[in-house]
């Protein structure tokens, strides 16, 4: 007669161990890589918003003098001919927002009937593309 061995069998469960941490091991390093590009993007971000209310702060600034400067002109000027003379129909000004990126603002003078009418309207508030994006050459372009 034969006896039977009783043994247990180790080789299936230590590959499938080894295999789940494999996999274990693979979504730590998806979770960090994915991690890592999410802090870039948002460090970015939170750059090109301070850029972009640092140049509307300076805008604003720029605002102020310019009312006060058209405040004024409209004092002490004779006529709404010598206002316009003086201070011309409109103003535009810029502020960069990045290397390829300004704040374009533009301003329609106004005569105004008394102290406290509105000497200007904003006619443009936006973020102008002034240079050119550098892009990977390799890559195809889609047309």
């Amino acid at each position: 007669m034969k006896q039977k061995r009783y043994g247990v069998n180790v080789g299936s469960s230590s590959l499938l161990i080894i295999f789940v941490i494999v996999c274990l091991v693979s979504f730590a390093a998806l979770s960090i890589v994915s991690a890592n590009s999410d802090y870039k993007l948002t460090k970015r971000m939170a750059e090109r918003e301070t850029n972009y209310y640092n140049a509307c702060n300076d805008a604003y600034r720029a605002l102020a003098s310019i009312d006060r400067t058209l405040l004024t002109l409209y004092e002490s000027s004779d006529s709404e001919d010598d206002y316009y003379a003086q201070a011309g129909y409109t103003k535009s000004f810029t502020y960069p927002v990045s290397d390829i990126q300004s704040l374009r603002v533009v301003l329609q003078i106004h005569y105004p009937q008394n102290d406290s009418d509105p000497r200007y309207t904003i006619t443009e508030w936006q973020v102008v593309t002034t240079g050119t994006l550098d892009y990977d050459q390799s890559l195809p372009v889609i047309q």
